[in-house]
């Protein structure tokens, strides 16, 4: 059984989540869209129909290409996804906190 974040688990396990929960976690790199889709276990395919709409939101941004491929990262600057990234926070440390009375 795969371990979910607690992110994935109060949000639901669907692919704009899973990319989300994905870029959270590791925010300080920045991926092509193949290693997005495998390391967010979400296919290649379905990665591209929701793409547009994390680009246009200004959740990711490009931020260099590498041969034929661009990479992105998680756009750190925009309001939106820093509360995203708080909120991400706030879950961990109620569920740690959780475990720690239980």
């Amino acid at each position: 059984m795969e371990n979910k974040s607690v992110f994935i688990g109060v949000f639901g396990d669907n692919p704009v989540i899973k990319v989300l929960d994905f870029f959270i976690t590791f925010q300080a790199f920045d991926y092509p869209m193949t290693e997005i889709a495998k390391n967010s276990n979400v296919s290649y395919s379905t990665l591209q129909t929701i793409w547009n709409g994390l680009v246009e939101n200004n959740i990711v941004i490009k931020t260099r290409r590498v041969g034929k491929s661009d990479l992105y990262k998680l756009n750190t600057i925009n309001p939106a996804v820093q509360q995203l990234i708080k909120l991400d926070w706030n879950f961990v440390e109620g569920s740690l906190k959780e475990e720690a009375i239980a």
